[in-house]
């Protein structure tokens, strides 16, 4: 789990205290901030106090959306500080559930990689795409990194390309290959006296490193705010004049997909819907001192939704349900003319 906010010119200590006391505010997203707050604080260096977060969340009691990735997390960051029978003890029950998110794998393996445990990495890797991959048409893209990282471990084990080896170069974006990126003698090249070598290999790790972000950004999405149906019937009857704003929930589907593909087509990233309650929304226009039929805080509270991790992206991946909730997939609902 990576911070949402850029690494330089934060104070990460000071951050994880901010989303703590967020969390306090809205316990309903605590597990989303609590779990930034923990990677702020790995990144401070304190690492037990992020393993003190993961445990709070853990013994919470309350229904978590990804146990699993919190686990693996909380393995990860342990055996960076010396804890590596308790890692591995939970790395072990991680596998032994067989997750069906790629996430807490990715985790796992490539802490397994990170301490030299190579075979038990890819070990680590093939379970989890012959979970997550097998009679799948199309990878999903939560799973690329699962393919990235098991390539890369199996060349640094030199093994022979397999199936998935050939699939995980078909995916690959960067204009360097995998093959190139993944050359365990690549680093040879470090040591080089020749300019021209070094400006090349400096030239490959710049392509590693966007293709990396690229991977594992969680940038702040531009959000869009969705009302189901009976959440949307609920504000109007409550708030008449809204109706002007919200004609009907048909109405308000399409306008929601319309916005997204005029900011995707202009070029904006990061896209985004949030949905809205009534009771969060009437809480939010009185922490703002407003009132709820003011149309002017509605862009604000979708912003408010979206710090606080409740953005999913949009477009949804192919194969998805659409976002409108019908139980369609999206290239069948609202996805259907794009």
């Amino acid at each position: 789990m990576r911070p949402d906010t850029p690494a330089e010119n934060v104070d990460h200590t000071a951050e994880a205290a901010r989303l703590e006391r967020t969390a306090g505010l809205y316990p309903e997203d605590a597990e989303a901030l609590l779990l930034q707050a923990a990677a702020h604080l790995e990144l401070s260096g304190d690492r037990p106090a992020a393993t003190a977060l993961y445990d709070r969340l853990l013994s919470s009691g309350a229904p978590l959306d990804e146990p699993h990735l919190i686990r693996a997390l909380k393995a990860s960051n342990l055996w960076e500080y010396g804890h590596e029978a308790e890692a591995r003890a939970i790395i072990d029950g991680i596998r032994a559930t067989a997750p069906r998110d790629a996430a807490p794998w990715v985790i796992v393996a490539e802490s397994l990689e990170a301490h030299d445990e190579l075979e038990a990495a890819e070990k680590t890797f093939t379970e989890a795409a012959r979970l997550l991959l097998t009679d799948v048409p199309e990878p999903p893209h939560s799973t690329h990194p699962l393919l990235f990282g098991r390539h890369r471990v199996r060349r640094m084990l030199g093994a022979a390309h397999d199936e998935w080896d050939n699939l995980a170069d078909t995916l690959h974006s960067s204009p360097v290959s995998l093959d190139e990126l993944h050359d365990p003698k690549r680093v040879w090249s470090l040591g080089s006296d020749n300019p021209l070598e070094l400006e090349a290999e400096i030239s490959r790790l710049r392509a590693e490193l966007g293709a990396y972000r690229e991977a594992l950004s969680r940038p702040f999405p531009v959000a869009v705010l969705h009302w189901p149906a009976g959440e949307l019937a609920e504000l109007v009857s409550a708030y008449p004049s809204l109706a002007e704003e919200y004609p009907s929930h048909p109405d308000h589907l399409a306008t929601i997909e319309a916005s997204l593909r005029e900011l995707s087509a202009s070029g904006t990233p990061n896209l985004g819907i949030v949905t809205g309650t009534v009771p969060s929304y009437e809480a939010f226009a009185a922490s703002e001192l407003s009132s709820p039929t003011d149309t002017t805080l509605l862009p604000q509270y979708a912003t408010t939704l979206a710090a606080r991790g409740r953005a999913v992206s949009w477009p949804p991946e192919r194969g998805a349900s659409c976002w409108c909730g019908s139980g369609e997939t999206y290239a069948t609902c609202h996805g259907g003319d794009a």
